[in-house]
């Protein structure tokens, strides 16, 4: 594949991360050469969630074939891609993705409404995952991170931070799997964060204040005393806890 950087589609992709990803791509064209297929940005760096400096840029590489001296090319370029807030990867080849809608259909659909391919065709458009499968991977994460938070609250030994920590993760977690939750009942899904846990919460009926207090944490370096963690913490184990049974009641 030989585009230049005349030839990237960056038309819906912020003026910030523009520079970033044309030397990313470039360097990728000179280490991959044609077993690149496509370059595809996903994520918060498309939508207003977007923070310059502190979010990261998020990548779906298509390759293919993937060898370990693709691997070796890419982790190359690991030091440039962290000053530029590029985060590793993901790669995977077209055979990859159709075999695993199934599995990973959660991640799918979000990086189908997220996401602007930049280089080659668009791997995403037309994904149409089965809806029992996407209920049942929202009911196994839900159920999955009611265990991480048990285990991750007692191992944490009532360190204020390390809470935090779980709960930003948590936060995190909860927006790709709420937004599967309302195409499941097929609502239109928010790009954002905040939009997503409120429109999550009146479709629902939950109190989402707590995640979207939580979601400040992050990039405002937020350090809560120890009665407000343990207070957020309570609130968002509820939420999981309560969607965890929802969508074991949906039918999809």
């Amino acid at each position: 594949m030989t585009e230049n950087k005349s030839s990237l589609k960056l038309d819906i992709v912020p003026e910030q991360v523009r520079e970033a990803l044309v030397l990313f791509t470039e360097k990728l064209n000179a280490a991959l050469g044609d077993n690149l297929q496509s370059i595809t940005v996903v994520g918060s760096s498309l939508t207003r969630d977007y923070r310059p400096g502190q979010s990261d840029i998020n990548t779906v590489l298509v390759l293919g074939k993937l060898t370990v001296n693709s691997l070796d090319a890419i982790a190359g370029m690991a030091k440039v891609m962290s000053r530029k807030k590029i985060s590793a990867p993901l790669l995977m080849t077209l055979a990859y993705i159709e075999r695993s809608l199934d599995v990973f259909g959660v991640e799918f659909l979000d990086f189908q409404l997220i996401h602007q391919t930049i280089l080659g065709s668009d791997p995403f458009v037309l994904l149409n995952p089965k809806k029992d499968d996407v209920r049942l991977q929202c009911e196994r994460e839900l159920k999955a991170m009611l265990i991480r938070l048990r285990q991750g609250y007692i191992a944490a030994a009532a360190d204020r931070k390390i809470v935090r920590d779980i709960l930003i993760s948590t936060e995190k977690g909860l927006a790709p799997l709420l937004r599967a939750m309302l195409w499941l009942k097929s609502i239109d899904r928010p790009a954002e964060t905040e939009p997503t846990f409120k429109k999550a919460g009146a479709e629902f009926s939950i109190n989402v204040e707590s995640l979207i207090y939580i979601a400040g944490w992050q990039y405002e370096k937020v350090y809560p005393d120890k009665t407000t963690v343990k207070n957020s913490f309570e609130s968002v184990y509820s939420i999981v806890e309560k969607l965890a049974i929802i969508v074991d009641e949906l039918e999809a």
